[in-house]
Order: C-alpha cells, then structure tokens, then sequence
C-alpha cells in the first residue's frame, strides 16, 4: 500500500499543532472584544469604570427603567452587593415603643382615657419629677409616669369569663346604687378590667371581661362574626308562621338585619327556643320575639366566641385559659393581624 508523502514545500504539522506551537505566552495576549483590540487598563480607570457600573446598579435597583436613558442590569450578584452597601450607608433609624399619655395612664389600671385627659389638664401627672399637661405627650420607654406620688406602669392583660345572674346591670358605675357586674369580678384581679359587650339587668349568662381595649373591641364588633348562641323561653308557643318569617334571610328589625346564624325550636309546647346571631345591637333577642307579640320570660347566654357554661356556676366567675385565648384571638382576627 502506497504512503501519503507530504509534498516538497509544505509541512506536515496539524493546524491545531501549528497554533500550539506558534501561540504567545499569556502576558503577550491582548483582550479583544467585537469592537477590536483593547489597550491595558490602568488602576485609576478600572476603578473608575467600578464607579460608574456601580451607578448603573444603583439606578437600576432604586428607579424605574427608562426607555433610552438607562438599560437594565443583569449581574444580580453585583445588583445585590451594591444594594447590601447602600443599606450599610443609611443611617439606622431606631423604633421607639412611645405611647400617648392619656393611653398609658388608663393601661395602667387609673382611669379611662377621658377621665386620663381631665387627670392632665388638672396637673395631677407628673413625667420625670415635672408637671405634664400637654395632652398630645408621648411617652418614652424610660420616663418615669407619677400619678398622686404612685410611679404607673403598664398592667399585664387580664380576661375574666362570669356567668351572670339576672339582678345586675352591665355597667362599671351606676348614678342610681343598683348592683352592676363589676360587683361580681371585684376580687378577680388587681387590674381594671370591664365588659366586653352587655347584658340586660334580667338576661343571665355569659360574660367576658377584660383590660385589653383592642381585643375587646375586636370582639364585640359585629364584623368580627363572634358566636352568641342564647336559650329563650316565651310567654307562649312560637307559631310556625312566626318561625318561618324569622328564619327568612331577608327579615330585619327597624334599624337593620339582625345577623342570625341559627335557630331551632325546642319542645312539643314550642315555648323554648334556641338562637344563634353575631349581632351585638342593644337588647336584639327581646326585641326579636316582641316584634311577633312575644313576651321573652327567660334569656340566657350559653356559649359565647366557643366558650361554654361548663364548670360554671351562676354568679362565678374564671381566668381563660391559654388555649381560649389562642382561639379567642383567632377567631377575632387579632393573630392574623400580628402575623401581617
């Protein structure tokens, strides 16, 4: 068989092993791009060209694009670098956990906010050893708050549940001497606590109290949809017209929808019934049963936001425990308030 002989003239390398051999050291390249050969770059102007990729970045990440006078960055590694630097040259801006002073008087158990406000215009709060009667005052973690030579601070949350007899009135003061509720809770705690919604005088059952005013509030607003399941017992039998009127979505009392969840009739006499709303209008059972032409003869609260009358006596009361609590406020809104 015949060899292939080069031809006189030619080598015989390989391109490949022509370029290996012929190829300059690393220090004699020049960088080339699609524009041509590059010069050196001296220090002064790479750290100038830093500056001002630097800027591009910063643009990029605290503005809007702009069609024609900025492009966008892609290197998100120097994006996220450049924005770590920036944060770093912001000067931090502290939380102060300040509170106005009407507010903190009444947290802490004196009076409430309007009576708080009387007690400042009077010149009866001291901040610091000095005489406050600025109402809009803000008061800082460390001022020392003095009311009648007693230093204030900050009561811890209290949430009492009574299960009220039929005498008392739902109130923390009354003109006329009548026996209100606060009677009942007087020796449930130190703090300053009050209803969280009412009773009528003869309407028994459950009750919460409570010196946390959001929660409170929280719960006793209709939008929050607390659970009110209450046993009526009439003066006669429900009719069955009657029933079916009540259980029509669309019935209402003179100032509004009534909000019922529920509603069954218990007993061959039809005398007892039971009903379920989230309604927190004053005296809203009664006038429920009185706009049929019944008289209510008993009313009683029997579950109030899921908590029962269980261990419970009439005229006693208990603390929550963790696990109502933890439901109260989710049932509130309150957690996914926080959580936000």
């Amino acid at each position: 068989m015949k060899k292939n002989t080069p031809r006189k003239g030619k080598s015989n390398t390989s391109p490949f092993k022509k370029f290996m051999k012929e190829k300059p050291k690393r220090d004699e390249f020049q960088e080339r791009s699609f524009g041509g050969p590059k010069k050196r770059i001296s220090k002064k102007s790479e750290e100038k060209q830093k500056q001002r990729k630097n800027e591009k970045i910063k643009k990029t990440a605290y503005s809007p694009f702009e069609k024609g006078t900025q492009k966008p960055v892609y290197d998100i590694k120097k994006v996220m670098k450049v924005t770590k630097e920036l944060k770093e040259e912001k000067p931090e801006v502290k939380k102060t956990s300040e509170t106005r002073l009407n507010k903190y008087i009444s947290n802490a158990g004196v009076c409430s906010r309007r009576e708080a406000d009387q007690l400042i215009a009077e010149g009866k709060i001291k901040i610091n050893g000095k005489v406050v009667t600025e109402m809009g005052y803000k008061v800082k973690p460390n001022d020392r708050v003095e009311y009648e030579g007693k230093l204030l601070k900050k009561e811890k949350y209290v949430y009492v549940l009574l299960n009220k007899p039929k005498g008392f009135i739902t109130t923390t003061k009354d003109p006329q001497e009548r026996k209100t509720v606060m009677q009942l809770v007087k020796n449930a705690c130190d703090e300053r606590i009050y209803p969280v919604g009412r009773l009528d005088r003869n309407t028994t059952g459950l009750l919460l109290f409570t010196n946390d005013g959001e929660f409170a509030t929280k719960v006793a607003h209709p939008s929050s949809n607390t659970q009110k399941i209450y046993r009526v017992e009439l003066n006669k039998s429900f009719k069955e017209e009657h029933e079916e009127k009540l259980r029509d979505p669309n019935f209402a009392l003179e100032d509004g929808p009534i909000f019922m969840d529920g509603l069954s009739i218990n007993g061959d006499d039809r005398k007892e019934i039971g009903i379920e709303l989230h309604s927190g209008k004053n005296r809203i059972v009664r006038r429920i049963f009185e706009s049929f032409g019944y008289q209510v003869e008993v009313l009683d609260r029997t579950v109030l936001a899921g908590l029962t009358k269980k261990d419970l006596p009439r005229g006693k009361w208990r603390y929550l425990s963790e696990d109502e609590m933890i439901q109260l406020k989710y049932l509130s809104g309150l957690d996914k308030k926080k959580k936000k």
